[in-house]
């Protein structure tokens, strides 16, 4: 019955609703429709470099510039777990692998860049939603929940019906009709909702007709709630060879009263070495009583942190050169918590313990990128992002090492109203079977895009785009089982760009 107490410690999993962000060591870059039509926009020249080449903005056209975008996200997460003991769930039985399923939707992501331009000078402002920007939610909690408790049960059943057979020989009425079986069933839900909105000032000056640098600030605010639950854990009672399903909690709970009442009948009786069998036997009933209660976690997050960023651009004939360096930013989230008393006694779950702090910084991003015009109306891009994920401070930054990402593209004006463009994204994470669990994953991927800009006025542009992200698998193989992990993602967005 020891073996019970893991249970505590294994829930502690919950604090995995961290999986439901896009944020942490992840970083939003769809941060406006152009970059949906086209993600290879380090070195483009546009009002959506004041996210992705601030530099560049100071060779747009004197005046105001403005670019708004509402984006619509749906993403899901896909685990197929394997596990022996999955065969014994009661409502879902006889397969060893279960998958589980999250979904996160964004139904409105907004974005806004705005841009000044007057003499060599670009003053300019962003907002967007850097990391997050929905909720995700698993209606059936997780594959580590499930491990535990039909882990537990298994573990443990032998355990129980051993005891019932001393107590039958030991005379004690009805016990010789008992039985643990290794069925199992339990409720089981997470949510996690994140949102990091950044806000970036800064300006670009233009040395000369061919070199201009940037410099300025973001800021980010972070707002993130995080609940889930592992509820009505249920065991297998057999009694006079009736199988039935009851609540475990109260089941060993009540059998630990038993126990108690017993031992006192033996000590009364003089026998001692009974009489402590039956105590012993009873403290590991209440703690599989306790083990199996129901476990919550509600907890809000808050924080903020500001970084600086740095840009260049170049221009040399027709091809057009740009990088950019965003330092890491240092979040520290305060936690406000209504957790069930069971969560708080749970040593792995003090990072949602109400007004604890918790890091988790936001990676520095080095950005680089070229552009050539083969014609006035046709233009080719390339573009490298590297993210400084292993400086950062946060969960599981011990086996995650840098992500890279490799992007293409191509736009073409075929009038003077309508410009086509498409392009593509190669994301590849340093995985490691050590920093992949059900908790929280990232797996390699290829991304899309394709869209078309369409000039409705002198001074107003209007963007439409699709971007679609395809995720490879990712098999973990351990000693008991098997995790599968992947994800799906799509996006679809419009926007608009006004000069003034």
């Amino acid at each position: 019955m020891r073996k019970a107490k893991t249970l505590c410690l294994a829930l502690a999993v919950l604090a995995g609703a961290e999986t439901m962000q896009a944020g942490g060591l992840l970083t939003n870059t769809n941060q406006n429709i152009a970059f949906l039509r086209n993600p290879a926009r380090d070195a483009a020249i546009g009002i959506d470099g004041v996210y992705s080449n601030p530099a560049g903005v100071a060779f747009l056209g004197e005046g105001f510039h403005f670019s708004l975008n509402l984006q619509n996200v749906h993403q899901t997460r896909t685990i197929d777990t394997t596990f022996p003991t999955f065969v014994f769930n009661h409502n879902n039985p006889g397969s060893q692998t279960h998958t589980f399923e999250g979904k996160a939707d964004a139904p409105i992501l907004p974005s806004i860049q705005a841009a000044y331009n007057k003499d060599r000078w670009s003053f300019q402002f962003g907002f967007a939603i850097t990391g997050g920007g929905g909720k995700c939610e698993f209606e059936d909690g997780l594959g580590s929940f499930e491990k535990v408790v039909g882990g537990m049960v298994y573990q443990n059943a032998p355990t129980v019906n051993s005891l019932y057979q001393t107590l039958a020989a030991a005379g004690i009425p009805g016990m010789a009709d008992h039985a643990m079986g290794n069925q199992y069933a339990y409720d089981s839900y997470m949510r996690g909702r994140q949102y990091y909105f950044g806000f970036t000032i800064g300006a670009a000056y233009r040395l000369s007709d061919h070199l201009s640098v940037y410099g300025g600030v973001r800021m980010l605010y972070g707002n993130s709630n995080y609940y889930g639950y592992v509820k009505n854990i249920q065991v297998e009672h057999i009694d006079n060879g009736v199988s039935n399903m009851v609540n475990a909690s109260q089941h060993f709970t009540e059998l630990a009263a038993q126990l108690n009442q017993y031992a006192g009948m033996m000590e009364a009786m003089g026998n001692q070495q009974a009489a402590q069998q039956l105590a012993a036997a009873a403290q590991g009933s209440t703690a599989l009583g306790t083990a199996t209660q129901d476990i919550e976690l509600n907890c809000d997050q808050v924080g903020w942190g500001i970084a600086p960023i740095i840009g260049i651009d170049y221009k040399v004939g027709n091809l057009n050169l740009a990088a950019k360096y965003e330092f890491k930013t240092r979040m520290r989230l305060k936690n406000k918590a209504a957790n069930s008393l069971s969560a708080e006694s749970i040593e792995l779950l003090d990072k949602f313990k109400d007004g604890e702090k918790v890091a988790e910084d936001s990676p520095a991003l080095l950005a680089v990128g070229a552009q050539y015009s083969i014609l006035p109306s046709l233009r080719v891009m390339a573009g490298y992002h590297h993210y400084f994920d292993v400086d950062t401070k946060q969960y599981l930054k011990d086996v995650q090492s840098d992500t890279n990402e490799y992007l293409l593209g191509a736009e073409w004006n075929i009038n003077d109203i309508v410009e086509v463009s498409a392009g593509g994204q190669r994301t590849i994470y340093g995985n490691t079977d050590k920093g992949m669990n059900d908790i929280s994953f990232n797996v390699n991927s290829w991304s899309y895009g394709l869209g078309v800009g369409v000039n409705v006025a002198k001074n107003v542009k209007i963007n439409v785009a699709y971007f679609q992200t395809l995720y490879e698998d990712y098999n973990k193989v351990t000693e008991t089982g098997q995790d599968c992990f992947t994800r799906s993602n799509r996006v679809i967005g419009i926007g608009a760009d006004f000069k003034f």
